[in-house]
């Protein structure tokens, strides 16, 4: 047969004497003098990179990141524009080297400019784009 003792929760156990305390859970926090920097090593959304496990949100981010690179014209256009001597180019002037229609490459290219790869600038009837290179920093650090 099962007996239930009642047990005062006040009392402290029988081997209280020997729990030692933390002398940094006691301690008070530093004081700052103001706001601290954060540095980010990867981007925005994991500032870590792939050092710390990822929260899902910031996977399907960076997920969402890398699917707009991980196409070969998408290189391609990256490579084009970061190539030229400008450091921009007009949309009228990729067709050709990529060899894919104005609506192909007019779809890449604004897939690139939602991710934030690649600046848009309006003159005229034409669009001119630039890389975004903080940007491809963060691509970057996310596998260092």
């Amino acid at each position: 047969m099962l007996t239930h003792s009642s047990m005062d929760v006040n009392t402290p156990p029988a081997n209280a004497d020997r729990i030692e305390e933390d002398p940094v859970a006691k301690s008070p926090p530093p004081a700052t003098a103001g706001p601290t920097l954060t540095v980010l090593d990867g981007p925005a959304c994991c500032p870590s990179g792939l050092s710390a496990p990822l929260a899902r949100p910031a996977a399907d981010e960076l997920a969402h990141l890398l699917k707009a690179v991980a196409d070969p014209a998408r290189l391609q256009l990256l490579s084009l524009i970061g190539a030229s001597e400008r450091g921009e180019v007009c949309a009228c002037d990729l067709t050709e080297p990529l060899g894919l229609s104005q609506p192909t490459v007019s779809h890449h290219l604004k897939i690139l400019t939602e991710a934030g790869l690649l600046n848009r600038e309006r003159r005229g009837t034409w669009a001119w784009f630039s890389i975004v290179p903080e940007r491809l920093d963060e691509i970057a650090a996310v596998f260092r």
